[in-house]
């Protein structure tokens, strides 16, 4: 860990005119198509370059995923872990489980006509969340080496929609 980076952001900034610098706030959306169940989308230059055009030096970004199963992660783009992740996944809460929410004939709150059987998508995604965020200093995500901001399909493929909201000076 850089301890100079983490003096600088703990430190009091001032313009030259002794001024406190205007905070910066953007929302951006990334809307994507996914091509498959448990899918991770390596969404970190997506999401790096919004933080560049917000123009804010020090403060944070939120990744917010607005759907109930699709999932924003931190994590490493291994192959084999990746694959890991998935099966871990699997092993949870399995697609072929008997869900309540599955039952079309009980169930009564929530549908639309192109309603599917995805209760193990929303048990997923208990595990996970709908968020991440990152701090930002000078200017960049202060993620580790091997940190990248995922997407994770865990429905069907479909038209997903994130919010990105970077907050800073």
């Amino acid at each position: 860990m850089d301890v100079s980076l983490l003096r600088v952001a703990d430190e009091t900034v001032t313009l030259a005119d002794g001024s406190a610098p205007a905070t910066r706030v953007l929302c951006e959306a990334i809307e994507l198509d996914t091509s498959e169940a448990l899918e991770f989308i390596d969404i970190t230059e997506t999401v790096a370059a919004i933080v560049a055009r917000s123009g804010v030096q020090f403060g944070q970004v939120t990744v917010y995923s607005t759907h109930t199963t699709a999932a924003i992660k931190i994590n490493e783009a291994e192959p084999l872990l990746l694959e890991d992740l998935k099966e871990m996944l699997r092993r949870l809460a399995p697609c072929d489980d008997d869900y309540g929410h599955n039952d079309f004939r009980r169930r009564t709150v929530n549908m639309n006509e192109e309603e599917c059987a995805n209760g193990h998508s929303h048990c997923q995604h208990l595990f996970l969340s709908s968020s991440e965020t990152i701090p930002i200093v000078e200017g960049r995500l202060t993620l580790g080496q091997w940190q990248c901001v995922f997407l994770v399909e865990l429905d069907h493929p479909r038209h997903r929609r994130l919010l990105v909201n970077v907050v800073g000076i």
